[in-house]
């Protein structure tokens, strides 16, 4: 059978595609913009008929309607691996369990721990070899593929096809249903507002960026005030090598910052997982050969990474406390994000030779109903907050007020480096806490 007889032969009706699940199913809707529509719209008009279905997904940039048609979760139970906004506000009316993990590890949960019962997500057309391009996702869809006991992948036109890469395609014959979606625009992230304070940190990290240094950038205001800030600078030759890819990446690379060929590994291509952004950055990707779209445990592998030199990572965080440890997902027990992979690039840029990985944030926030200013560095995290990169895995953090390298230090090097880059309105009140907590030895007290 030719490849057009075997996609005519499994190209079904969405309502079609969506009757194999039963009550009780595990159904894994895959990750960012791979997470389906048209069949997300058939499954939650099947509310009626279903209990107990599970769903898996994370990062969801656009509503779900098996979510909004089921809020007493009678139905549907949804689980996403890393929480979007939209998740968040799920996640605070208690419609979305959040699912601990370190990002790398995910294709492994797959193959080695759970179970699909059926997967139904996103991808490109079928190209003239029978595939289809996992596209903007390839976290972990060969493994949600492989594990599946049913695949329903579900067409949309507009994802752009990625140019190379490793498991980052299906073939027909992995398939079991195809449903020709209503290709929906691709939702977009705007880029987050940079504020004067997220430039003076940008500028700290910048000072600490060499020529033909390779870079990983988070998502958020101070990783996008760093790349525009390097498109803008005279450093040259540079690298990517990260989980997001973001449309810092593409200012820098359009600004000839990145060319890759200083990489050790991978030389020559822009290594990524998934994507997420403007509709200028899915255009760049289409068909982009300097690009190459790699599985999260490959991406995300720190001994991988490292064997770049002068890896430099860049993420942000929500609250550190004295001993160095850093929450970037939980505001005590609320759930505000995931621990995604911050963890393993801050381990691969310390393994790098040369590397460095930068925790940033602004030293202080305040409070929306109050208008109160509160410290991001605290004593120790409040109760209920999530460690998401211990103590020991401590590298640098940045502020508005400086730079502290904690690694290898005591904890009373640490307590004096953190205060170090605390707000001024806060460092007596800090060195109070560290003094109850027996870790200040009053060696570098600013007077």
């Amino acid at each position: 059978m030719g490849l057009m007889e075997q996609y005519r032969a499994k190209l079904v009706s969405a309502g079609q595609a969506v009757s194999v699940v039963k009550a009780g199913d595990w159904v894994d809707y895959n990750f960012g913009l791979a997470q389906p529509v048209t069949l997300d719209k058939a499954l939650a008009a099947r509310k009626d008929g279903l209990k107990d279905v599970k769903v898996r997904g994370g990062l969801a940039l656009q509503p779900l309607h098996i979510v909004e048609v089921d809020p007493e979760r009678e139905h549907f139970c949804y689980n996403s691996w890393h929480l979007s906004g939209y998740e968040r506000k799920l996640s605070d009316q208690g419609l979305c369990h959040y699912i601990p993990m370190i990002y790398r590890n995910m294709p492994l949960f797959y193959r080695k721990s759970l179970e699909v019962d059926v997967a139904m997500f996103t991808v490109a057309p079928m190209d003239a070899q029978g595939n289809f391009s996992f596209s903007l996702t390839n976290s972990a869809s060969k493994a949600i593929a492989e594990k599946a006991k049913i695949v329903i992948l579900e067409i949309n036109e507009r994802l752009p096809v990625v140019a190379g890469g490793r498991e980052n395609c299906i073939h027909i014959s992995a398939v079991d249903f195809i449903v020709e979606g209503d290709n929906p625009e691709l939702p977009v992230i705007a880029p987050a507002a940079v504020s004067a304070v997220d430039k003076k940190i940008a500028a700290i990290i910048l000072d600490n960026i060499q020529d033909g240094a390779t870079i990983q950038l988070g998502v958020g205001a101070l990783p996008n005030a760093v790349g525009t800030m390097i498109a803008e600078s005279d450093l040259k030759n540079l690298g990517m090598h990260t989980e997001m890819l973001v449309d810092a990446f593409m200012t820098m690379a359009k600004a000839g910052k990145i060319t890759n060929l200083a990489k050790n590994i991978d030389t020559g291509k822009g290594i990524f997982s998934f994507c997420a952004g403007s509709r200028e950055l899915y255009d760049w990707v289409n068909a982009n050969p300097t690009l190459a779209s790699m599985p999260i445990d490959y991406a995300n592998d720190p001994h991988t990474m490292a064997q770049n030199d002068n890896l430099v990572t860049i993420n942000n965080c929500i609250e550190v406390d004295l001993f160095g440890q850093v929450t970037s997902e939980t505001s005590g027990s609320r759930q505000i994000s995931g621990t995604g992979g911050q963890l393993d690039f801050l381990t691969g840029g310390y393994l790098s030779k040369g590397g460095k990985s930068f925790i940033c944030f602004t030293s202080t926030f305040t409070d929306k109903r109050t208008g109160q200013m509160h410290s991001r560095i605290q004593p120790h995290l409040p109760e209920c907050a999530v460690v998401t990169n211990p103590r020991t895995q401590a590298h640098y953090l940045v502020t508005e007020w400086g730079i502290a390298d904690l690694a290898g230090r005591s904890t009373w090097e640490r307590a004096e480096r953190i205060i170090s880059i605390a707000h001024p309105a806060f460092c007596e009140e800090l060195i109070k806490g560290a003094e109850k907590l027996g870790i200040w030895r009053q060696s570098n007290k600013r007077g």
